[in-house]
């Protein structure tokens, strides 16, 4: 008899167990989508977008958000900051030094 009740005992355990374990899988699998959503769900959007750029109504999208940004920085008084101003400045003289080390027998 006593083995009968141990045996029982030992199924109810297991039982026990096995339900914990299912719950704390549960548990680590919703934490992991949500934590997962939260950090790379936005970020994988932006991709997605950048990917279907060869279909035409993504494309007709970003053409507005484009305007709509060129637009907005039209209006600004000063386009650019300060230090993008020195960099592009920086960057157009370097460029105008390399066209005039280019060599002219090669362009006809």
């Amino acid at each position: 008899m006593n083995t009968f009740n141990e045996n029982h005992k030992k199924k109810g355990e297991l039982k026990i167990f096995f339900i914990k374990l299912v719950s704390v899988v549960i548990a680590i699998v919703i934490t992991i989508n949500i934590l997962f959503n939260i950090i790379f769900g936005e970020r994988l959007e932006q991709l997605d977008e950048i990917l279907l750029l060869n279909k035409s109504n993504f494309r007709i999208e970003f053409k507005d958000k484009l305007r709509k940004e060129l637009e907005q920085g039209l209006e600004r008084e000063n386009i650019f900051y300060e230090e993008d101003k020195v960099l592009l400045y920086k960057l157009y003289k370097k460029i105008i030094t390399e066209f005039d080390d280019i060599d002219k027998n090669k362009l006809n």
